[in-house]
């Protein structure tokens, strides 16, 4: 079992994923790999995906599936929540994609 804090690193993020609006997450480095669970007020959740991919392949869907209106949003997030953040399209990031188990 994965501290659902080490994946999603916030209240709103672990809210999201209650409500069903946020079903992902990309990181700067690998937190969870396929098949490992996490839990959030009881509910528990499957990771279904990690793999590696480049900023500079996200997409308005991706945000979404994060919880944001779109990568604009996105990227002023970024901007806020990490200090000397400078969005570069080649830099690598992890995805960590969830579902909720049954």
């Amino acid at each position: 079992m994965v501290d659902p804090d080490t994946i999603l690193p916030n209240e709103r993020m672990r809210q999201g994923a209650l409500d069903g609006e946020v079903t992902q997450i990309h990181r700067g480095d690998q937190y969870a790999d396929e098949g490992d669970r996490f839990e959030i007020d009881g509910e528990a959740f499957e990771v279904v995906a990690v793999r590696e991919r480049r900023l500079g392949d996200l997409t308005d869907e991706d945000a979404r599936a994060e919880g944001m209106r779109d990568l604009d949003q996105y990227r002023e997030i970024l901007d806020r929540a990490h200090d000397n953040f400078e969005w570069d399209d080649d830099s690598e990031v992890v995805l960590h994609r969830f579902e909720r188990v049954a």
